[in-house]
């Protein structure tokens, strides 16, 4: 299993409603956690189905420190009113970050591994991992946001004497 790099075409799917959590799923969650935690520079918090190349409606976010929880047919009833900046990237558009304003919290529905459906309030970055991976689900990127609202977007450029990033920003 590998991430889907842009451009490619699989990141832009609308994928369809997973009928009920099979041992398959289980099994491809799994992989999908295995290849996130793959990604510590930047450390990868989250993937969704379409960049492994899949068209179902699920993702793997980072819940804490050790731990990642499967989200299937994930949706957002309601969004807060309030909105944060964010620098976000993104491991199928490596290199890139950009600033994008997400919702500070929101209400969400999903259904968990076990095929229960879970409704919950996501605060702080657990909504804004939500709605960055709910979006994967409808073929939209940061980078189409960063575009919308006409942010600021930045390259990795090489690396400081310390180790640290080097960026520039990128004219839109």
């Amino acid at each position: 299993m590998e991430v889907v790099i842009a451009p490619d075409q699989k990141l832009r799917v609308q994928t369809k409603p997973v009928k009920k959590v099979t041992p398959n799923h289980l099994k491809i969650i799994k992989q999908m956690i295995h290849l996130t935690n793959t990604f510590t520079d930047p450390e990868g918090v989250g993937l969704a189905s379409t960049q492994v190349g899949l068209d179902e409606q699920f993702f793997v976010a980072k819940i804490d420190e050790q731990n990642f929880k499967a989200f299937f047919n994930p949706k957002i009833t309601k969004l807060s009113k309030k909105v944060k900046v964010f620098t976000e990237g993104c491991l199928s558009i490596p290199n890139y970050w950009g600033e994008v304003h997400r919702h500070i919290w929101a209400d969400v529905e999903y259904i968990n591994e076990k095929n229960q459906k879970i409704k919950e309030r996501m605060r702080g970055l657990m909504a804004h991992i939500f709605q960055h991976e709910v979006d994967h689900l409808h073929g939209k990127l940061f980078m189409d946001l960063i575009l919308e609202q006409k942010g600021r977007l930045f390259k990795v450029i090489g690396k400081d004497r310390a180790g640290g990033e080097v960026f520039e920003e990128v004219p839109l």
